[in-house]
């Protein structure tokens, strides 16, 4: 297949940015990038779907869900008004990870705790199974 300057096959385009091919087909199918067009039975892509998609793999190596980078999405082809919005959008993502991060290293003390009792323990019955079985949580 030869190529123009500004068409792009699926595997540069996966190149280019570090997304996986599969990834790339499902973005298509979920609308968080435009259909491709085609040259024959290719995928042809171009310069503006390189930009697009390396937002939406930033966006997701950042945690952002797929709704919100729908809304970034849309908000970066809105220009300067539309920065107060990605900041509260942000900032709600922010909120989000900072509750994820409490919630892992209330994970990572009891696990830590566990895995120590059972070091130390010599009874029949193992401390982390205990602890799985219990309900209530510390």
């Amino acid at each position: 297949m030869t190529t123009s300057r500004t068409t792009i096959p699926i595997g540069e385009l996966s190149q280019r940015t570090g997304c996986n091919i599969e990834t790339i087909r499902y973005y298509e199918r979920i609308s968080l990038l435009p259909v491709p067009l085609r040259r024959g039975r290719y995928r042809a892509y171009g310069p503006s779907d390189v930009r697009r998609l390396s937002f939406v793999r930033r966006a997701r190596e950042l945690g952002f869900p797929i709704d919100s980078v729908r809304a970034l999405l849309a908000l970066a082809d809105g220009g300067a008004a539309s920065c107060a919005q990605a900041r509260d959008l942000a900032s709600e993502h922010l909120r989000d990870v900072r509750v994820k991060i409490a919630d892992l290293r209330r994970m990572e003390q009891v696990l830590g705790d566990t895995v120590a009792a059972c070091e130390a323990d010599d009874t029949v019955s193992c401390p982390l199974l205990e602890t799985l079985c219990t309900s209530e949580a510390r």
